[in-house]
């Protein structure tokens, strides 16, 4: 292992936004859970089985938005049209759900602002210092804005995200897709990868995608269930890799 904590093939690090980089996996769970619930209580009256905790770990965190949408109704036996990506947000469609979804977390990022983790901030750092390969991989259309918003685009040789994988026809997560391209633009095997992930679909992504090493990030307590879904080391902070070399 090197000094940065990674296996020694490791050539190129790809890094998940949400929750890695960045603290708006919270913010992006309580837009998901206003979309949902506000949808769910219209649907079926005062009765309604609201969006919880659960739900956002295991059908929409690290998916693309309409995938997301799509995979928690299907969970609760409900199906929508799937309209257009230019739907109304107030449209009784998959994609203005989701539309709706991406609206609602604009104005929380508007409101709160974003914060990036100091511990990841330093480790990209240290990875490029020590040559070393990056990418950010994300399913979020407001990347590039959130990454801006820290002053963090500097460090990312590429960016695949929402708006990238559209334009290639890539597939989100949990497929491998969106990592696999990320490595290919970077000139790297997927052996020679590493992916640092805090969502399970991510984790998916990264097992199917046969990358070298899987860093599970656990920001939530669910480090047994990065385990389970492919992860090679979990950390609560990448901070903690460079203290395990």
């Amino acid at each position: 292992m090197t000094e940065l904590g990674l296996p020694d093939a490791i050539h190129a690090c790809l890094f998940d936004l949400d929750g890695v980089i960045t603290k708006t996996a919270a913010v992006h769970a309580a837009a998901w859970k206003q979309t949902f619930d506000a949808f769910l209580r219209q649907r079926d009256g005062d009765s309604y089985r609201p969006f919880d905790d659960a739900d956002y770990d295991e059908y929409v965190d690290g998916r693309p938005r309409a995938d997301g949408v799509r995979t928690f109704l299907e969970s609760r036996d409900i199906h929508l049209p799937e309209g257009d990506p230019g739907d109304p947000p107030d449209r009784q469609t998959v994609n203005g759900l989701g539309n709706r979804k991406n609206e609602l977390f604009l104005e929380l990022i508007r409101t709160r602002g974003v914060e990036a983790y100091d511990g990841t901030i330093r480790f990209i750092e240290a990875v490029r210092a020590a040559g070393l390969r990056t990418a950010v991989v994300s399913s979020s259309a407001n990347c590039r804005d959130v990454l801006w918003s820290i002053g963090a685009e500097h460090l990312f040789d590429v960016r695949i995200d929402g708006i990238v994988a559209a334009e290639r026809h890539l597939p989100g997560k949990p497929r491998p897709d969106t990592f696999l391209a990320a490595a290919h633009d970077l000139g790297v095997e997927p052996k020679a990868a590493a992916v640092f992930e805090d969502a399970l679909a991510g984790m998916d992504a990264g097992h199917s995608g046969h990358f070298g090493y899987i860093v599970g990030v656990d920001r939530v307590g669910q480090a047994d269930a990065l385990r389970a879904h492919g992860a090679d080391v979990v950390v609560r902070d990448l901070a903690e890799l460079g203290e395990r070399s």
